[in-house]
Protein backbone atom coordinates (compact mmCIF):
# COMPACT_ATOMS: atom_id res chain seq x y z
CA UNK A 1 0.00 0.00 0.00
CA UNK A 2 1.07 3.34 -1.30
CA UNK A 3 1.37 6.49 1.29
CA UNK A 4 0.18 9.67 0.64
CA UNK A 5 2.42 12.68 2.62
CA UNK A 6 -0.06 15.76 3.65
CA UNK A 7 2.12 19.31 2.79
CA UNK A 8 -0.23 21.29 4.51
CA UNK A 9 -3.04 20.00 7.51
CA UNK A 10 -4.71 22.47 9.71
CA UNK A 11 -3.46 22.18 13.42
CA UNK A 12 -6.72 21.45 15.85
CA UNK A 13 -6.78 24.15 18.46
CA UNK A 14 -8.08 23.45 22.09
CA UNK A 15 -11.93 24.41 21.34
CA UNK A 16 -11.50 22.47 18.31
CA UNK A 17 -10.35 19.37 19.74
CA UNK A 18 -13.04 19.47 22.11
CA UNK A 19 -15.79 20.22 19.72
CA UNK A 20 -14.55 17.15 17.67
CA UNK A 21 -14.60 14.96 21.29
CA UNK A 22 -17.66 15.69 21.65
CA UNK A 23 -18.71 14.99 18.54
CA UNK A 24 -17.25 12.00 18.33
CA UNK A 25 -18.29 10.51 21.77
CA UNK A 26 -21.59 11.41 20.79
CA UNK A 27 -21.83 9.38 17.44
CA UNK A 28 -19.92 6.42 20.01
CA UNK A 29 -23.43 6.73 21.83
CA UNK A 30 -25.71 5.81 19.00
CA UNK A 31 -24.65 2.45 18.82
CA UNK A 32 -21.68 -0.04 18.33
CA UNK A 33 -23.30 -0.91 15.27
CA UNK A 34 -22.67 2.65 13.72
CA UNK A 35 -19.46 2.23 11.50
CA UNK A 36 -20.17 3.44 8.08
CA UNK A 37 -20.99 7.51 8.27
CA UNK A 38 -21.45 9.85 5.94
CA UNK A 39 -20.59 13.84 5.88
CA UNK A 40 -23.31 16.02 3.88
CA UNK A 41 -24.47 19.72 3.84
CA UNK A 42 -27.32 21.20 1.89
CA UNK A 43 -25.45 23.52 -0.10
CA UNK A 44 -21.29 24.15 -1.28
CA UNK A 45 -19.00 25.31 1.20
CA UNK A 46 -20.53 24.66 4.62
CA UNK A 47 -17.52 22.74 6.01
CA UNK A 48 -18.51 19.46 5.58
CA UNK A 49 -14.78 18.10 3.94
CA UNK A 50 -13.23 19.69 6.90
CA UNK A 51 -15.42 18.28 9.79
CA UNK A 52 -14.95 14.34 8.18
CA UNK A 53 -11.41 15.09 7.78
CA UNK A 54 -11.35 15.80 11.41
CA UNK A 55 -13.64 13.13 12.81
CA UNK A 56 -11.73 10.84 10.87
CA UNK A 57 -8.44 12.21 12.60
CA UNK A 58 -10.01 12.48 16.30
CA UNK A 59 -11.54 8.46 15.84
CA UNK A 60 -7.65 7.62 15.10
CA UNK A 61 -6.51 9.21 18.52
CA UNK A 62 -8.74 6.83 20.15
CA UNK A 63 -7.15 4.07 18.93
CA UNK A 64 -9.10 3.28 15.95
CA UNK A 65 -8.63 2.45 12.17
CA UNK A 66 -10.65 4.99 10.46
CA UNK A 67 -11.05 4.93 6.43
CA UNK A 68 -11.63 8.17 5.19
CA UNK A 69 -13.52 8.30 1.21
CA UNK A 70 -14.16 11.42 -0.29
CA UNK A 71 -16.97 10.23 -2.78
CA UNK A 72 -17.33 13.91 -4.20
CA UNK A 73 -16.59 13.41 -7.95
CA UNK A 74 -17.70 16.10 -8.56
CA UNK A 75 -15.62 19.00 -7.00
CA UNK A 76 -13.13 17.42 -4.32
CA UNK A 77 -10.86 19.53 -2.51
CA UNK A 78 -8.49 16.82 -0.36
CA UNK A 79 -5.48 16.68 -2.72
CA UNK A 80 -5.79 20.67 -2.89
CA UNK A 81 -6.51 21.70 0.63
CA UNK A 82 -4.41 19.17 2.15
CA UNK A 83 -1.45 19.53 -1.14
CA UNK A 84 -1.40 15.66 -0.63
CA UNK A 85 1.57 13.84 -2.79
CA UNK A 86 2.03 10.11 -3.44
CA UNK A 87 5.40 9.30 -1.41
CA UNK A 88 6.13 7.43 -5.04
CA UNK A 89 5.81 10.67 -6.87
CA UNK A 90 3.44 9.03 -9.15
CA UNK A 91 -0.34 9.93 -9.66
CA UNK A 92 -2.67 9.83 -7.35
CA UNK A 93 -5.40 7.56 -8.69
CA UNK A 94 -8.92 7.73 -7.01
CA UNK A 95 -12.62 6.29 -6.34
CA UNK A 96 -13.53 7.55 -9.80
CA UNK A 97 -10.32 5.00 -10.95
CA UNK A 98 -12.02 2.67 -9.21
CA UNK A 99 -15.37 2.49 -10.46
CA UNK A 100 -14.89 2.80 -13.61
CA UNK A 101 -12.64 0.00 -13.67
CA UNK A 102 -9.44 1.76 -14.29
CA UNK A 103 -7.59 0.48 -11.29
CA UNK A 104 -8.10 -2.17 -8.80
CA UNK A 105 -8.53 -1.29 -4.91
CA UNK A 106 -5.24 -1.46 -3.59
CA UNK A 107 -4.30 0.78 -6.28
CA UNK A 108 -6.68 4.18 -4.64
CA UNK A 109 -6.25 2.99 -0.95
CA UNK A 110 -3.07 4.76 0.59
CA UNK A 111 -1.98 5.08 3.94
CA UNK A 112 -1.16 8.18 5.30
CA UNK A 113 1.15 10.31 7.49
CA UNK A 114 -1.39 10.04 10.38
CA UNK A 115 -1.52 7.16 12.26
CA UNK A 116 -4.49 4.33 11.76
CA UNK A 117 -5.88 7.08 8.81
CA UNK A 118 -6.44 5.72 5.58
CA UNK A 119 -7.98 7.42 2.52
CA UNK A 120 -9.55 6.94 -0.85
CA UNK A 121 -9.23 9.97 -2.79
CA UNK A 122 -12.06 11.12 -5.36
CA UNK A 123 -10.17 11.08 -8.23
CA UNK A 124 -10.81 12.86 -11.31
CA UNK A 125 -14.21 14.60 -11.85
CA UNK A 126 -16.56 12.40 -13.91
CA UNK A 127 -19.85 13.42 -15.78
CA UNK A 128 -21.79 10.35 -14.08
CA UNK A 129 -21.09 10.25 -10.22
CA UNK A 130 -24.59 8.74 -9.65
CA UNK A 131 -24.34 6.36 -11.64
CA UNK A 132 -21.16 4.80 -11.16
CA UNK A 133 -21.59 4.75 -7.50
CA UNK A 134 -24.54 2.34 -7.82
CA UNK A 135 -22.46 -0.39 -9.40
CA UNK A 136 -21.01 -3.38 -7.69
CA UNK A 137 -17.75 -2.34 -7.38
CA UNK A 138 -18.39 0.25 -4.40
CA UNK A 139 -20.19 -2.80 -2.62
CA UNK A 140 -17.21 -4.53 -2.87
CA UNK A 141 -15.07 -1.52 -1.52
CA UNK A 142 -17.55 -1.27 1.67
CA UNK A 143 -17.64 -4.55 2.79
CA UNK A 144 -13.83 -4.43 2.51
CA UNK A 145 -13.85 -1.43 4.45
CA UNK A 146 -15.71 -3.42 7.06
CA UNK A 147 -13.48 -5.99 7.49
CA UNK A 148 -10.93 -4.21 7.45
CA UNK A 149 -11.40 -0.79 9.58
CA UNK A 150 -13.61 0.81 12.59
CA UNK A 151 -15.19 3.01 11.23
CA UNK A 152 -15.63 4.37 7.61
CA UNK A 153 -16.20 8.43 6.85
CA UNK A 154 -17.64 9.73 3.51
CA UNK A 155 -17.30 12.72 2.69
CA UNK A 156 -20.39 13.28 -0.23
CA UNK A 157 -21.60 15.79 -2.59
CA UNK A 158 -23.94 18.36 -0.73
CA UNK A 159 -27.65 17.21 -1.30
CA UNK A 160 -28.60 20.31 -2.66
CA UNK A 161 -26.41 20.20 -5.57
CA UNK A 162 -26.70 16.33 -6.39
CA UNK A 163 -28.21 13.64 -5.13
CA UNK A 164 -25.12 11.30 -4.64
CA UNK A 165 -25.46 11.46 -1.06
CA UNK A 166 -28.61 10.10 -1.31
CA UNK A 167 -26.97 7.36 -3.02
CA UNK A 168 -24.17 6.38 -0.71
CA UNK A 169 -26.93 6.91 2.14
CA UNK A 170 -28.20 3.53 1.27
CA UNK A 171 -25.04 2.21 2.33
CA UNK A 172 -24.29 3.54 5.58
CA UNK A 173 -25.14 3.14 9.18
CA UNK A 174 -25.77 6.78 10.23
CA UNK A 175 -25.52 10.18 8.50
CA UNK A 176 -24.22 13.76 9.97
CA UNK A 177 -25.58 16.67 8.50
CA UNK A 178 -22.91 20.10 8.32
CA UNK A 179 -25.17 23.25 9.05
CA UNK A 180 -22.65 26.62 8.46
CA UNK A 181 -24.27 29.15 10.48
CA UNK A 182 -25.81 31.67 7.90
CA UNK A 183 -25.27 30.03 4.83
CA UNK A 184 -28.32 27.14 3.75
CA UNK A 185 -32.10 28.52 4.30
CA UNK A 186 -34.23 26.24 7.06
CA UNK A 187 -36.11 25.06 3.96
CA UNK A 188 -32.86 23.93 2.38
CA UNK A 189 -31.82 22.45 5.33
CA UNK A 190 -35.10 20.81 6.22
CA UNK A 191 -34.81 19.60 1.96
CA UNK A 192 -31.74 17.66 2.64
CA UNK A 193 -33.13 15.85 5.88
CA UNK A 194 -35.75 14.68 3.85
CA UNK A 195 -33.57 13.71 1.34
CA UNK A 196 -31.71 11.39 3.49
CA UNK A 197 -34.81 10.21 5.34
CA UNK A 198 -36.16 8.92 2.00
CA UNK A 199 -33.19 6.93 1.28
CA UNK A 200 -33.37 5.24 4.93
CA UNK A 201 -30.28 6.13 6.60
CA UNK A 202 -30.07 6.68 10.38
CA UNK A 203 -29.82 10.53 10.71
CA UNK A 204 -27.40 10.50 13.36
CA UNK A 205 -27.75 14.49 13.76
CA UNK A 206 -25.98 17.61 13.08
CA UNK A 207 -22.86 19.63 13.14
CA UNK A 208 -23.25 23.69 12.98
CA UNK A 209 -20.48 24.84 11.69
CA UNK A 210 -18.10 27.77 11.02
CA UNK A 211 -19.62 29.46 14.74
CA UNK A 212 -18.77 32.49 15.91
CA UNK A 213 -18.70 31.50 19.69
CA UNK A 214 -18.77 34.06 22.60
CA UNK A 215 -16.18 36.34 24.03
CA UNK A 216 -15.05 34.64 27.01
CA UNK A 217 -12.21 36.21 29.72
CA UNK A 218 -9.42 34.45 27.99
CA UNK A 219 -8.87 35.42 24.87
CA UNK A 220 -9.75 38.75 22.34
CA UNK A 221 -11.84 38.16 19.97
CA UNK A 222 -13.69 34.65 18.75
CA UNK A 223 -12.60 31.42 18.19
CA UNK A 224 -12.03 30.19 15.34
CA UNK A 225 -14.78 30.04 12.95
CA UNK A 226 -15.68 26.05 13.65
CA UNK A 227 -17.72 23.78 15.27
CA UNK A 228 -20.63 25.11 17.72
CA UNK A 229 -22.07 21.33 18.48
CA UNK A 230 -23.50 18.56 17.69
CA UNK A 231 -27.31 18.27 18.59
CA UNK A 232 -30.24 16.01 17.32
CA UNK A 233 -31.38 12.58 17.28
CA UNK A 234 -33.24 10.48 14.35
CA UNK A 235 -36.28 11.90 13.94
CA UNK A 236 -35.29 15.50 15.30
CA UNK A 237 -36.31 18.90 13.90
Amino acid sequence: METVRFGKIKEQSYTMKESLRALKTNIQFCGDDIKTILITSAVPNEGKSTVALDLARSLTESGKRVLLIDTDMRKSVFVGRLRASAASGGEICGLSHYLSGQRKLEDVLYGTEIPRLFMIFAGPSVPNPTEILEKNYFDELLKFGREHFNYIIMDCAPLGAAIDAAVVAKHCDGAILVVAQGMASGRMILSAKKQLEVSGVRILGAVLNKVKAKKNGHANGYYGNYYGSYYGKEGSE
